[in-house]
């Protein structure tokens, strides 16, 4: 062989040689392409793989969430480097490297918080090349922990609250009816402790002449599972409206019946003052009228809706309109009395002095 074919085959050796090194620092890294449900509270395994596979433990192999400012696990030179992670992530991670001589890594997460939710960024890099897989966890907790508040009746109806606390991620609410079908909440509202959990509330609001069960649920929207608790509405929860109605009524039976009386008593119908008109009829339809007009104002009140069910002051609002109710009937019932009481005192003075005036005589 001449001069020239040695050196034409150094340079086929040589570019064969360039090629090969060309092809060994290019590659891809692969892994998991669906999101990863993490249970909150155990452990999360995330594996990542070169293609074609190669070893990768002269490579730096780095595991972070947002580009380079969260890292959360190192390896490089050989070696885990655990001082330059964050410190959430210290003695929290564990980088398995039992085929690393295949390219293939996997880091793995204890005790799984509700922060470690997002993406994680897994990166290989051989000198100044390098690839990454980006993979999804999507953390879930799932809470049993539910309670229905119900508030006192009132005139409108009844409040109901529903709490439950420790969910993530939020979960989708609704109240539902005996038949399954979904009530229009009056209001919902969610909130996160320090360890990013979401305590949830909803509210709706019955009115008093619709009565059934109903039941809160909550359905974690990652695991499909659903928590629920149920309430039995019946008409003996407003029974005290019926009661209310029936001694207000059995008061103005009793005042009435009693002006009535002393009406007879003091101008009999039979006698010599049959023909005199009866004053404490006057009061008497006073009275009617009065209570009429209270009757009226309190259904103007009770239908007229100053504050919406959603705003929190409903109730206050709903309770004021009843206790102004209250009071106004106990005024009434109060003058009537001290009406009738001056009046008699008076009269029996007047008729006790026109006596003696009439025996002195």
């Amino acid at each position: 062989m001449g001069a020239k074919g040695v050196l034409a085959t150094h340079c086929v050796i040589l570019y064969l040689l360039q090629m090969v090194a060309l092809s060994s620092e290019e590659f891809t890294v692969a892994g998991l392409t669906g999101p990863v449900l993490a249970p909150l509270g155990g452990n999360l395994e995330l594996s990542c793989q070169l293609s074609p596979p190669q070893n990768a433990q002269h490579m730096e192999i780095r595991w972070f969430r947002n580009l380079y400012t969260q890292p959360v696990h190192l390896y490089r030179n050989g070696k885990d480097l655990h001082g330059e992670t964050i410190s959430k992530y210290v003695e929290r991670t564990e980088l398995l490297k039992d085929d690393i001589g295949k390219g293939k890594v996997t880091l793995k997460i204890f005790n799984v918080s509700a922060s470690d939710d997002g993406p994680y960024h897994c990166i290989f890099k051989d000198g100044q090349f390098y690839e990454e897989h980006i993979i999804e966890v999507k953390v879930t907790v799932t809470s049993s922990d539910i309670q229905i508040l119900m508030h006192p009746p009132n005139t409108k109806g009844v409040m109901l609250e529903c709490h439950s606390g420790g969910w993530f991620p939020l979960p989708h609410m609704e109240w539902r009816d005996s038949k399954g079908e979904v009530i229009p909440a009056t209001s919902k509202s969610h909130s996160q402790d320090i360890n990013k959990l979401f305590n949830v509330k909803m509210v709706l609001f019955i009115e008093a002449y619709y009565h059934r069960n109903v039941t809160c649920c909550f359905r974690n929207l990652l695991t499909h599972q659903e928590e629920s608790i149920s309430i039995v509405l019946s008409d003996e929860l407003f029974s005290w409206r019926r009661v209310w109605i029936t001694i207000l009524s059995l008061i103005a039976c009793v005042l009435i019946a009693f002006l009535l009386t002393s009406c007879v008593q003091q101008y009999p119908i039979f006698g010599k003052y049959s023909k005199g008109l009866c004053p404490w009829k006057k009061s008497a339809m006073l009275f009617m009228i009065s209570m009429f007009a209270i009757g009226g104002v309190n259904l103007i009140l009770y239908q007229r809706q100053r504050v919406p069910v959603s705003d929190p002051h409903f109730e206050l609002d709903t309770l004021w309109v009843e206790d102004i109710s209250v009071v106004l009937c106990v005024l009434i019932v109060f003058i009537i009395k001290l009406i009738s009481f001056i009046y008699f005192r008076l009269k029996g003075n007047y008729e006790r002095n026109a006596s003696k005036k009439i025996w002195f005589m």
